[in-house]
């Protein structure tokens, strides 16, 4: 049901996490673990329809981050608590390996030196290798590699599945979720701290900033100058599935200060990845593409791997991370305010998202937060599957003779069915428009577009929308 606008919830939350990305649904889940009472507030209509839902889907070793920062060791503990949480909940992942290509003199010379990094942050499966090794496992590499490191453990992994099982997991453990509910005022008490967002008001006791590109409005709301966000447009293009045999890798370039770089990468959808670009903007909003990252992208494609372009763009597409002026996290607590901040956090969050909020929980009981674990959790969610590398519905003889709806496909390009159309609409986490049928099953993110299947999903979420079932869930379900 639909809070009344402007009428204040009438319990007082324990904790209130503002931001429904990877970050912000990772710290809900891990709270609600234990004997506290948890909301998970968005402002949008939808968990991860953020930066979260655009992120360049790699499940990151750490082996490039700077040694001793908070970020490194978050990021390898990140790995390993994510791979176990992908396994137990069906999360796509695959793992691929990636090779870092020196394409220049002075990028052969780095090599050694983030080999190095990378054993001073744990990690020790890298190689370097020569040109002729490079082509060996990227043979449609264009011409001109000197050298490259290899990694054997970076893996590629469905960012928009990994969002979507924390927070079912966390509203499963009884975090209330509270979508459109942007907060635009603070008013502190002594004990409880009121967040005023247009579809009511918020109590609770502590608040974790989660809020992503807009964690530094939320930290100046709550009296503090610390750091301010600057949005990166990452303009990337996405492949159709007829150039997967050509990157079976990803490919990585030297990372710069400014980022990554432009990389090549398959994807677990089956498609190939081109991207992203690395440009600050103001609008924290704009999330367009442009001329000019298309041509950067061109540029960049014709370079590393020539025979790519010519195989059909399927999508081209931009997300926004939130660069800030920090080299690492900025994760601290304000104990006297009940208050936390999780900001700073750049692309390498979806890798990290469960350690950050390990990491958040125990500045939370620091600061004071009584957190007793709760005797008994329900079991992780099981996910649907949405992946190239697992079996799909419709490839599933004995799911389709149990019910004839996961045979029955409307999306031939990604080869969606009715049946999971109709189950993204009555999850514990639902789709509330065709956006978010997109992310939690394909459908209309093939080579159509959505020009063949639009309508047929659109009636397909007419007739299983519900009054409770895609709409924003504001009831405790513990």
């Amino acid at each position: 049901m639909t809070a009344t606008p402007h009428r204040p919830h009438d319990d007082v939350l324990d904790v209130a996490v503002i931001g429904g990305g990877i970050v912000g649904a990772a710290i809900a889940r891990e709270l609600s673990g234990h004997d506290v009472r948890v909301a998970l507030l968005d402002a949008r209509d939808d968990v991860g329809d953020a930066t979260s839902k655009a992120n360049t889907a790699i499940l990151h070793t750490g082996f490039d981050a700077k040694p001793g920062t908070l970020e490194s060791r978050l990021v390898a503990r990140g790995y390993h608590l994510l791979s176990a949480y992908a396994e137990a909940t069906g999360i796509p992942v695959e793992h691929t390996g990636a090779v870092l290509v020196a394409w220049t003199d002075e990028e052969l010379q780095a090599l050694p030196g983030l080999k190095e990094k990378a054993e001073a942050n744990g990690y020790t499966h890298c190689r370097i290798i020569d040109a002729d090794e490079v082509y060996g496992l990227v043979p449609d590499l264009g011409e001109g590699a000197l050298g490259g490191l290899t990694v054997p453990d970076e893996s590629i992994i469905c960012t928009w599945t990994t969002n979507l099982a924390l927070a079912t997991d966390a509203r499963q453990r009884g975090t209330t979720i509270l979508l459109q509910h942007a907060v635009t005022g603070v008013d502190e008490g002594d004990e409880v701290t009121t967040l005023h967002t247009p579809a009511g008001d918020v109590r609770a006791r502590w608040v974790v900033n989660a809020a992503g590109l807009g964690a530094d409005r939320i930290d100046r709301l709550f009296g503090h100058e610390r750091f301010t966000v600057t949005p990166r447009r990452g303009e990337l293009f996405v492949f159709d599935k007829l150039a997967r045999p050509m990157v079976n890798k990803i490919v990585l370039p030297v990372p710069t200060s400014r980022g990554k770089g432009v990389l090549i990468s398959p994807t677990i959808y089956g498609n190939v990845m081109l991207g992203p670009t690395a440009e600050d903007l103001t609008d924290r909003t704009d999330t367009a593409t442009s001329e000019d990252g298309f041509d950067f992208l061109l540029t960049k494609g014709e370079r590393l791997m020539p025979r790519l372009l010519a195989e059909e763009v399927t999508a081209s597409y931009a997300g926004l991370r939130a660069a800030i002026g920090h080299s690492d996290y900025l994760i601290e607590a304000a104990p006297e305010q009940r208050y936390l901040l999780v900001g700073g956090i750049r692309s390498t969050g979806l890798t990290a998202g469960i350690a950050i909020a390990e990491h958040a929980r125990t500045l939370l009981e620091e600061a004071g937060l009584d957190l007793r674990p709760r005797a008994e959790l329900p079991e992780p969610p099981r996910m649907p599957n949405i992946g190239e590398a697992g079996t799909r519905p419709y490839q599933d003889a004995d799911l389709i003779a149990r019910d004839p709806a996961y045979g029955t496909v409307v999306c031939f390009c990604e080869r969606v069915t009715e049946g999971e159309i109709r189950d993204a609409c009555h999850a514990p986490v639902p789709a509330r428009n065709l956006e978010g049928l997109r992310r939690r099953t394909r459908a209309m993110n093939g080579r159509c577009q959505g020009f063949f299947c639009g309508a047929a999903v659109a009636a397909l979420r007419e007739k299983h929308h519900t009054h409770d079932g895609c709409r924003s869930q504001h009831k405790d379900n513990r």
